[in-house]
């Protein structure tokens, strides 16, 4: 498995805008597509952004469509999401994920948590009102 740790969390203001950072241990980081998912208390884990293994194709969730940007750097093993125009309802633990392959699945408008099978810990968001 690869090992993931997220950084870049923390406290902003609606409208507000944070980087969240991904950081893989495994040269192979290239291989793999990267995905990032959020749960927010009382909720199931939810999918936000994917993005294949050259960065050549993503998509998005219709909730940020617009608002965040994943991308990722293969030379330095990182993936990113940038957020822009920050709600309250995006307040929740962002975890990211690393594929079991290079490219992501989009079923029924949604790309599956069983697609990845390394998670990171998890970096809080909240956005406040």
């Amino acid at each position: 498995q690869v090992q993931l740790v997220e950084s870049g969390g923390g406290l902003v203001q609606a409208g507000g805008s944070l980087r969240l950072s991904c950081a893989a241990s495994e040269r192979t980081f290239s291989s793999y597509a990267m995905g990032w998912f959020r749960q927010a208390p009382g909720k199931e884990r939810e999918f936000v952004a994917a993005i294949t293994w050259s960065g050549g194709s993503t998509y998005y969730a219709d909730s940020v469509k617009g608002r965040f940007t994943i991308s990722r750097d293969n030379a330095k093993n990182t993936a990113y999401l940038q957020m822009n125009s920050l709600k309250p309802e995006d307040t929740a633990v962002y975890y990211c994920a690393a594929g079991n392959s290079g490219s992501f699945y989009v079923v029924h408008g949604s790309v599956d948590l069983a697609d990845f099978g390394s998670w990171g810990q998890g970096t809080q968001v909240t956005v406040s009102s």
